[in-house]
């Protein structure tokens, strides 16, 4: 990873620079130890500040939880929170440093707020002339797999930064590659993203067609809801389908976005029809769990059964269709216009709105997701000049 490679090229870039350093829990060497200790541990280098993200820097605040400014205990540094009180670093918090390094473990979806944080504080950086370092790690999606609804740039946000599919297929060094060079991209003057200096640590040994498992890297949590593996893979599947309509998908239980219940429906009625949706990829099983109360219950577990012809989003535009279906009413329709506009940002499709609550239950989700498929590749071929790795 690219935290492995600073050190194995004695962190020469960071010599006589003092340094900020922008991380989280999962920014760890290939050993699991801390970036943050492994900068303030190298002779070479100056560690002055420390920057956090949503989660805060040891990742244990839950989503959207202010996290405040502070000191690191280990280390004494200034930590300074980019989800609370400022979210774009302001000039104060980046007067002591000459370079900001960001190491953050993305999970290759487009609402995951790291990217967002990457891209403020690539924007902060430029507009006060210090130099963006980024120390590149694996998407454990893939760099091949692209798939979900573009983003609209009128649903720009904080969960959706840049007009990329759901699933974006990148890694964070190469989003970044493609924000510096495309106009639009950064929220700031097209001649201060030019003159911006952003170096990209690559990692070595990684290619598009790798997951997660064939590094052969330890999964470290990068939010509390995405404790393994299978939270990663499953937040794309499920997130978007249990915004609005009433199903449950699995926070709070063992299995978090990978198990589904739905109110008043039966596990085997749950279960029969999503099975008769026919989502290529997929299989789902009864699975019985413990509730956050304590009680026993069963839920329907989301198998994946074939990576490669799945569309990880797929799935989240079925629950809102059979979300319609078994409320009998259709709850997409006259929803508060708050929890529409978070809905959309997400999501990042007007038309789809305007379909699903207009049509609630009839609509009709094949046409969508494949018209999506075609937009995804044609996306996927825009962003090859700007990829690291074959």
């Amino acid at each position: 990873m690219g935290i492995d490679v600073l050190g194995k090229n004695n962190f020469s870039i960071l010599k006589e620079k003092r340094v900020g350093l922008l991380t989280h829990k999962a920014g760890v060497n290939r050993y699991g130890m801390s970036s943050i200790d492994v900068l303030n541990r190298a002779p070479a280098v100056n560690l002055r500040a420390l920057y956090g993200p949503e989660h805060g820097i040891d990742g244990v605040a839950v989503a959207d939880e202010t996290v405040n400014s502070g000191r690191h205990r280990r280390t004494g540094l200034p930590v300074y929170s980019l989800y609370g009180e400022y979210r774009k670093p302001i000039p104060s918090m980046l007067q002591g440093i000459d370079v900001m390094v960001i190491d953050l473990q993305d999970v290759g979806v487009r609402s995951y707020t790291y990217v967002a944080c990457m891209k403020l504080t690539m924007e902060a950086c430029f507009e006060n002339n210090k130099e963006v370092i980024i120390l590149d790690r694996p998407n454990p999606l893939g760099g091949i797999k692209v798939d979900g609804p573009p983003l609209e740039e009128i649903w720009e946000s904080y969960v959706g930064p840049f007009p990329t599919p759901y699933v974006h297929g990148l890694t964070m060094g190469e989003i970044a590659k493609m924000a510096k060079a495309t106009p639009g991209w950064l929220d700031v003057d097209d001649r201060i993203r030019q003159r911006g200096r952003l170096t990209i640590i690559s990692m070595q040994g990684w290619h598009r067609r790798m997951l997660w498992p064939d590094t052969g890297l330890k999964w470290v949590a990068t939010s509390p809801n995405i404790p393994n593996l299978s939270a990663v893979l499953g937040y794309p599947m499920t997130g978007l389908g249990a915004q609005i309509g009433g199903f449950k998908h699995g926070i709070g239980s063992e299995y978090p976005f990978r198990l589904l219940t739905f109110p008043g429906v039966s596990p085997n009625r749950l279960q029969q029809r999503l099975t008769q949706m026919k989502i290529p990829g997929l299989l789902f099983e009864q699975k019985s769990f413990i509730q956050s109360n304590g009680r026993r219950d069963v839920g329907v577990y989301t198998t994946v059964t074939d990576y490669y012809s799945l569309r990880p989003t797929e799935l989240s535009f079925y629950m809102m269709k059979l979300s319609a279906e078994f409320q009998g009413t259709n709850p997409y329709k006259n929803v508060p216009f708050s929890k529409e506009r978070l809905f959309n940002k997400h999501v990042g499709s007007t038309a789809w709105w305007e379909a699903l609550s207009t049509q609630g239950a009839r609509v009709n989700v094949a046409a969508w997701v494949n018209e999506w498929e075609k937009q995804a590749f044609a996306f996927r071929e825009k962003t090859k000049p700007y990829w690291l790795y074959k």
